[in-house]
């Protein structure tokens, strides 16, 4: 169910008429409207959720959230009026606290367990500002600063103060008060140099310099494209290039070595497609990417995490490894040039392995818990996730049932019980359930742990009852 949150610049300056004799609130709203009946043509769009939040100040920004209908949303910015700061900052973090209201009460980001992209709430926060200066009551700041503190229990838990599933785009209205010759070339609209471009990019958005109406209609149109169901991942290249390839796929050591020097395709901030079930409408997986840490039983508080993990991949050709029943999750990748540089490549029969750094027992050695792969068609990339360190778990359990016939003896136990203990504990459950899916239910023993403290799981509950309390209040403390 996407959520699709509007914050919309209330301050004094969108009261400025541009040429079309509307001013800049006016045209806001109508983006608004025009947006919502572009986006009505897609059937999944029955499931969408809008939010409406402005400049104003706390608690008098919040329009319409989470207990508010459709009416009420279309009534509030209908009555939309511009009067005060440029509070950007404020208003952003208003934004992204709201979002963030019901997620430790779901569980939804698994603090401390892995990161399930399978868990999602997909939000696309879109604010629509003339760029001019940030003001604030006690000056003029050069450069946008969230507030660091947040009104939520937990907040400390995540390093940024949005989540890996929600992005920021800003359509910032640059349209001129007198007519100018349309010499309008149509094609992608530039992104705007205010405060905001940054911050939206951090996210794994853009922003939109608008000049005219035409050019309103081409960002609004390319928006709604991006209601899509994923999280952000930072994809990065560790060790050396690979060797260049000629036209048919292979090795030509003809071809230059490319530069040591940093290539676009070396580092991606970019969306995995996190595709819902066609039958529920929900998301289905099985596997995390593993946390940039391993959980320690005698640590009282968790490490804060980055919004979006950094994923890095190693570009030695590797056989790509399945085996029978054993279940793994498939995610597209966004568009990329690291997509673009694996295709060109013309290996679908290879992959590349992907690690999270200090994700392993001893902190300087990452075990690969998936990779990337090519389409057979050459026409998309994928992130394959598996089990932890699965190259030595797949041989293991292909002999379990075709050896050993699950009757497994002593030499292979041993070796079992040591793969069991370089796993980051929280792959236990997901591992335990897809053994019991292949017929080998009794493998693992039900007295392992989840690795977390006494203390860090009595705080996540803690936390999780607090939000609970403070969700019934937030729109009035806010």
């Amino acid at each position: 169910m996407p959520i699709l949150l509007f914050l919309i610049d209330t301050s004094a300056s969108m009261n400025q008429r541009t040429y079309l004799g509307t001013t800049y609130l006016d045209i806001a709203k109508g983006a608004v409207e025009i947006f919502m009946k572009l986006r009505a043509r897609d059937p999944a769009s029955r499931g969408d959720r809008y939010m409406l939040v402005t400049f104003d100040d706390p608690p008098y920004g919040v329009k319409a959230g989470w207990k508010e209908n459709h009416a009420t949303f279309m009534s509030e910015l209908k009555n939309l009026q511009a009067s005060g700061l440029t509070t950007l900052g404020n208003a952003l973090r208003a934004a992204f606290d709201l979002l963030n209201l019901n997620r430790l009460v779901s569980g939804i980001d698994n603090y401390g367990q892995g990161r399930n992209p399978f868990f999602l709430e997909p939000s696309v926060i879109i604010t629509i500002t003339d760029g001019n200066k940030l003001t604030h009551s006690s000056g003029v700041p050069d450069e946008l600063h969230l507030p660091l503190n947040s009104p939520l229990p937990g907040s400390e838990l995540t390093k940024e103060p949005f989540r890996w599933d929600q992005r920021l785009f800003a359509l910032v209205l640059r349209l001129p008060g007198a007519a100018v010759p349309d010499s309008e070339q149509l094609g992608s609209v530039p992104s705007d140099e205010s405060a905001i471009t940054q911050m939206c990019e951090v996210t794994g958005g853009r922003s939109y310099c608008v000049r005219t109406q035409r050019m309103l209609n081409q960002c609004l149109e390319s928006l709604v494209q991006k209601v899509l169901s994923g999280v952000v991942i930072n994809f990065e290249k560790t060790g050396p290039d690979p060797p260049p390839v000629g036209e048919d796929g292979l090795v030509d050591p003809a071809r230059p070595l490319s530069s040591f020097s940093p290539q676009p395709w070396h580092s991606c901030h970019k969306l995995i497609y996190v595709r819902p079930n066609p039958k529920t409408g929900v998301p289905v997986g099985h596997w995390p990417i593993p946390e940039s840490f391993w959980p320690d039983q005698n640590s009282p508080t968790l490490p804060p995490r980055s919004a979006h993990p950094v994923v890095r991949f190693s570009c030695v050709d590797c056989e790509p490894m399945v085996i029978d029943k054993l279940p793994f999750d498939k995610y597209e990748l966004e568009p990329s040039p690291l997509t673009q540089y694996i295709l060109e490549r013309k290996s679908p029969h290879m992959c590349w392995q992907v690690f999270v750094n200090c994700s392993g027992k001893h902190s300087d050695v990452a075990q690969p818990f998936g990779y990337l792969k090519a389409s057979t068609t050459l026409t998309c990339v994928n992130l394959f996730v598996m089990p932890y360190n699965y190259p030595v778990l797949l041989p293991l359990l292909d002999d379990l049932f075709k050896v050993h016939k699950l009757k497994p003896n002593l030499k292979w136990r041993q070796a079992f019980e040591i793969y069991l203990k370089s796993m980051p504990p929280y792959f236990l459950p997901p591992l335990k359930k897809a053994l019991r899916m292949m017929g080998a239910p009794n493998l693992i023993s039900d007295n392992m742990d989840c690795g977390l403290s006494y203390s860090v799981i009595s705080y996540l509950k803690k936390l999780s009852q607090q939000v609970s309390f403070h969700c019934i209040s937030f729109s009035y403390i806010f």
